[in-house]
């Protein structure tokens, strides 16, 4: 699907599915709201699947989509950039930590090279999918062209639609690329608003010179560039990188399929808010599945409306947040599904 008929895919929850989820919710044995979160969450799946209860999340796929940044060259990170590549290579045998965390909960990885710029070897999980070999430095000139952050939400469309064709009931986002906390800041900073300094963060622990010298390539590329945040295909050429235009389509794609898609941490939360700047309706699809201790994460979650499952000071990517979710998300749906009513179990209400 190209990226217009994906947005004109896009639909509201099922309002008549919600309903009769909150209803259902209400005849389960125990008392009314002592599931908390999960009952909301269980409600909100109904109504982007049009049906309760909605299907379990299950088989589920992370999607580990993954880029370099010319940004790298103004050293917001002391990390080297070939490490994206040495990185996928690790994913791709099996050896990451979202690699282990899947395999708990039998999920499967796929990784994109949508972006990277050392050339990749194949492995039977890897897409390649390479736009270009990295951004451009965003701190001088647009990071992507319009048509190459076309093609890169495109692609992330086309894997969304392929999983699902595959039999996917839940996508996770993944990401991996050095340096992608810079763009992912100034992504969230030009749709919600926010100034760079209170979406920065430390990414991989860098210290407070770095943290300060980070913040204003983020400030000045952000002042170059004066990003509309109506424009959302122009905001992710100006300050993006490839992961994130990809996520961004990947997160469309789901919400076009009606299939949830739970969003790991800062970099999957600066294409969600892009996604939501496409079609508002997608939010609909969207499970946060935990807070990221990178500031920006939190703030992008508030603009969507989205409260984050787990909490648990994480900040590494790769989807390993999301994956850890993805039990949380298969109980509430699970209790829809297999929690008797107190008529069926002969309980007494209240």
């Amino acid at each position: 699907m190209t990226l217009e008929t994906t947005l004109a895919a896009i639909r509201p929850a099922d309002e008549a599915a919600m309903t009769a989820a909150r209803e259902l919710q209400a005849r389960l044995t125990k008392p009314a709201g002592s599931l908390g979160a999960l009952e909301e969450l269980s409600v909100r799946l109904a109504g982007l699947a049009g049906v309760c209860p909605p299907p379990l999340p299950a088989p589920a796929t992370v999607a580990v989509f993954a880029g370099d940044h010319g940004v790298h060259a103004q050293g917001v990170t002391p990390w080297p950039q070939e490490v994206t590549a040495q990185m996928v290579a690790n994913f791709v045998a099996g050896g990451a930590v979202v690699n282990a965390f899947a395999r708990q909960a039998g999920a499967d990885v796929m990784v994109i090279d949508v972006g990277v710029a050392i050339p990749l070897h194949g492995g039977a999980n890897l897409l390649d999918a390479n736009v270009r070999r990295g951004t451009r430095d965003m701190s001088v000139t647009a990071a992507l062209t319009r048509e190459e952050a076309l093609a890169a939400v495109e692609i992330g469309v086309q894997v969304a639609g392929t999983l699902a064709d595959q039999g996917a009931r839940a996508l996770l986002t993944g990401d991996m690329g050095i340096a992608n906390t810079t763009p992912a800041a100034a992504l969230i900073a030009a749709f919600t608003g926010a100034a760079a300094e209170v979406v920065t963060g430390r990414g991989t622990g860098i210290d407070d010179a770095t943290l300060a010298h980070k913040t204003e390539v983020i400030a000045a590329a952000l002042r170059r560039h004066a990003p509309d945040p109506a424009d959302p295909l122009g905001v992710l050429a100006a300050v993006g990188g490839l992961e994130h235009a990809a996520l961004t389509g990947f997160i469309l794609g789901a919400a076009a399929r009606r299939v949830p898609v739970i969003v790991d941490g800062v970099i999957a939360a600066s294409a969600a808010v892009a996604a939501a700047a496409f079609a508002p309706d997608a939010v609909a699809a969207m499970v946060a599945g935990h807070r990221s201790a990178e500031p920006g994460a939190t703030v992008a979650l508030a603009h969507l409306g989205l409260e984050p499952l787990l909490d648990l000071g994480m900040r590494l990517g790769e989807g390993s947040g999301a994956v850890l979710a993805l039990p949380v998300v298969s109980a509430a749906v699970r209790v829809l599904h297999e929690v008797a009513t107190f008529d069926s179990a002969g309980v007494s209400e209240k």
